[in-house]
């Protein structure tokens, strides 16, 4: 069975509306990629060695996949969760319930990947598995596949990875030093173990983080100043962002008596539950009186339960696609820390929803208001097609095309940043040309939006 990208995939079935769509994806189909906010390693880059295997390329850390195949009754032990995981075994069952992808959106960037990177234009199924598996094979020892030359291929400009505060950033610091090395790959400030003493093993976090800093004192003014000489070591080494992964996004600020006085009740294990959801929330807004000093953007990730299943987590870890989403609250939530810094010219915060309800209800009525706050991309489970075209839909009636992050692509997955990337410019000018055709905005107009929502939105969201 065929399965030839259609060169008008994503755009308007009315064929007047669609002719609008494929003038405004064509130019911006070519423009570099701007990745603000994602998970690649940066060692990737530095090692620059061929990719181990189709099934680690395309499994092992794809959550979005191994979750849907763990639903079918697959073990995680197949899918590259275990120490002894046969490569061409995990490859067969992807192939073999392929049908199980279609119409998600991991079925559609996979189909992207193969077909622009391999020429496979035929559906992956138990019969063809051990023939796309050694071809696949057979082209990752190509150099066209290398890391380094692939970031040239998918004309990645920016590039931003997830980093923990103690990190060395050696990597960084080798990237941004070859001259042979094109494009910029920076940090992110990624704080969310150190901030919430909820979080297991969040003493010897703690612990860590001062001894990186070389703060001595073990007390709450030492704990803060250690996080602020980490986020400017950040900052030296190019991060441009701070990123927060809550539950939810509760602020509160209290007085530096009774923020030191619950710190000690953290590293006593005597806080109570209601105080460490406060000494978090107070963190959050740190977070936000740092970024006001610093310029640091801060981005809140909200409206997720991780680690869902405790018995995954037991024997896999977190990160093995359990992380289940929940309603998210920011009206209230936020109050506290827009009231004290909202209004500062230094200070981005955007926020993050997988809770889609929201996106109208209160985050683009937020950045309707407060300079502040911008509304970010949908993520995760929702940058998909159709989560995208809702996303449009509940936001540009109350904030327009200029209030946003531009494109967040959020992966893991590196051969998969061009499939998002493109499939958010198609959305985007089929969601454009619905508006000219419907007479709400000129021709003109959609031109330039469609632009700037590639490089100038994100740019300017993330003061590059």
């Amino acid at each position: 069975m065929r399965s030839k990208l259609s060169p008008a995939r994503l755009l308007p079935s009315d064929p007047a509306v669609r002719a609008i769509a494929e003038q405004l994806y064509e130019s911006v189909a070519k423009l570099p990629i701007i990745s603000p906010h994602g998970h690649v390693d940066p060692s990737l880059l530095v090692e620059n060695k061929p990719f181990a295997n189709p099934a680690e390329l395309f499994i092992y850390f794809d959550h979005y996949v191994t979750r849907l195949l763990h639903a079918a009754g697959h073990s995680l032990e197949d899918l590259g969760k275990g120490t002894n995981t046969d490569p061409r075994k995990s490859w067969n069952i992807l192939c073999s319930n392929w049908h199980l992808l279609a119409g998600t959106a991991s079925g559609y960037w996979l189909t992207h990947e193969f077909a622009t990177l391999f020429g496979i234009d035929e559906t992956p199924s138990a019969e063809n598995s051990s023939r796309l598996y050694g071809l696949i094979a057979t082209e990752l020892l190509e150099p066209r596949m290398l890391p380094r030359a692939l970031f040239e291929e998918f004309n990645i400009e920016f590039l931003a990875t997830t980093d923990d505060p103690c990190d060395d950033l050696a990597n960084h610091q080798i990237l941004a030093q070859d001259a042979t090395f094109k494009g910029r790959v920076v940090p992110t400030f990624r704080p969310d173990s150190y901030l919430d003493p909820r979080v297991k093993n969040w003493v010897a976090n703690v612990d860590r983080l001062l001894a990186t800093a070389k703060i001595g004192e073990r007390n709450y003014a030492g704990f803060i100043e250690a996080l602020e000489k980490r986020r400017a070591y950040f900052l030296a080494n190019g991060a441009v962002s701070s990123d927060h992964g809550v539950y939810e996004p509760y602020t509160t600020i209290l007085s530096i008596d009774r923020a030191t006085e619950l710190f000690g009740q953290a590293l006593a294990g005597t806080i109570g539950a209601n105080d460490a959801r406060d000494f978090a929330g107070h963190m959050l807004s740190e977070m936000a009186r740092m970024s006001t000093n610093d310029g640091l953007v801060m981005t809140i990730h909200a409206g997720v339960m991780r680690n869902h299943s405790s018995k995954t987590l037991a024997n896999y870890g977190p990160d093995t696609g359990h992380d289940i989403p929940v309603r998210a609250e920011f009206t209230n939530n936020l109050r506290p820390l827009l009231e004290a810094y909202g209004m500062h010219p230094n200070l981005t915060v955007i926020l993050f929803s997988l809770d889609e309800t929201s996106w109208s209800r209160e985050v683009a009525p937020l950045a309707g208001f407060y300079p502040s706050v911008r509304v970010g991309a949908p993520w995760w489970f929702l940058d998909a097609p159709d989560s995208a075209t809702r996303f449009r839909e509940a936001t540009t009636e109350i904030v327009g095309f200029y209030r946003g992050s531009g494109f967040i692509d959020d992966t893991r997955a590196f051969l998969s940043i061009p499939a998002r990337h493109d499939m958010s410019r198609r959305v985007d000018s089929a969601f454009l040309a619905r508006l000219v055709s419907e007479g709400r905005i000129t021709m003109e107009q959609a031109e330039k939006i469609a632009v700037d929502l590639v490089v100038a939105v994100p740019k300017a969201a993330f003061k590059l």
